[in-house]
C-alpha cells in the first residue's frame, strides 16, 4: 500500500538544465529566453505569457533537436538516490514541468517515475511550429497534478511532499504536505517549510517523515 508520494519540479531541480535553454541555444536565441526564464523564476511575468514568448523563438527547428536536447541533460547528484529510496518505502514519485513532455517522458522512463505531466510542443511535418498545444502546465497545474495523484492513490495531502526550486512551484509547495525548497530562488526560500542549499538531492531523504502540515 502506498504510503508517500513525493512530486518533483524538473528544471533545475529534478535536472541540472533550463530545457527551454537548451532548444533556445539551437534557435539562436538563448540571450533571449534566458532573459525571460529568469524574469519568469522570479515571479515578474505571467508563466504562460513567458512560457509562449519563449517558444515562439523555436519555431521552424527540426524536431531531431529534442533528442539532442535530452542528450545534454544531466540529472541532479543524488535524484536517483532519493527515487530509489522513496520507492523502497513503498512510496511513489512524479514530475510535473512547465517544460515539455517530449524530454520529459524519455527522463521519467530512465529515473522509473511513476507519474509524469508537462506542455506539449507542437511539431509539424517533422518541425516545431513556435507553440505549445493542450492547456499550459503552470503554477496552479502543478497543484492541481498533485492533488490529483494523491487523490488516485488513496493518500492525504498529509503524505504528499512536493520539492521545486522556482515561482511556478509555489502552489505545490503549499499543497503538499511538506514543501521543500531545493537550491531555490528567494520567493521559494521564504515560502518553503524546508531547504536544501545543496545541489544534492538525496538530502532529501533525511527530511522525509518531518512533521507535516494540517
Amino acid at each position: 500500500m502506498t504510503q508517500l508520494l513525493v512530486v518533483f519540479d524538473v528544471d533545475s531541480t529534478l535536472i541540472q538544465e533550463e530545457v527551454i535553454e537548451l532548444l533556445a541555444a539551437n534557435a539562436g536565441s538563448l540571450s533571449l529566453v534566458t532573459e525571460v526564464t529568469e524574469r519568469a523564476m522570479r515571479g515578474e511575468l505571467d508563466f504562460e505569457q513567458s512560457l509562449r514568448a519563449r517558444v515562439k523563438t523555436l519555431a521552424g527547428l527540426n524536431a531531431s533537436v529534442l533528442g539532442s536536447a535530452f542528450e545534454q541533460i544531466h540529472i541532479t547528484p543524488g535524484a536517483e538516490q532519493l527515487i530509489e529510496y522513496v520507492h523502497s518505502v513503498d512510496g511513489k514519485v512524479a514530475a510535473v514541468s512547465g517544460g515539455f513532455n517530449q524530454l520529459l517522458e524519455p527522463l521519467a522512463q530512465k529515473l522509473k517515475l511513476d507519474y509524469w505531466l508537462a506542455n506539449e510542443l507542437e511539431v509539424v511535418d517533422d518541425k516545431l511550429t513556435g507553440e505549445v498545444t493542450g492547456a499550459i502546465i503552470d503554477k496552479p497545474a502543478k497543484s492541481s497534478a498533485l492533488k490529483a495523484w494523491a487523490s488516485e492513490l488513496g493518500l492525504d495531502l498529509a503524505q504528499t511532499i512536493a520539492v521545486g526550486d522556482g515561482a511556478n512551484d509555489l502552489d505545490m509547495l503549499a499543497t503538499a504536505g511538506l514543501g521543500i525548497g531545493f537550491c531555490g530562488k528567494p520567493r521559494v526560500r521564504q515560502a518553503a517549510d524546508l531547504l536544501v542549499n545543496v545541489n544534492d538531492l538525496s538530502q532529501v531523504i533525511g527530511l522525509i517523515g518531518r512533521a507535516k502540515k494540517n
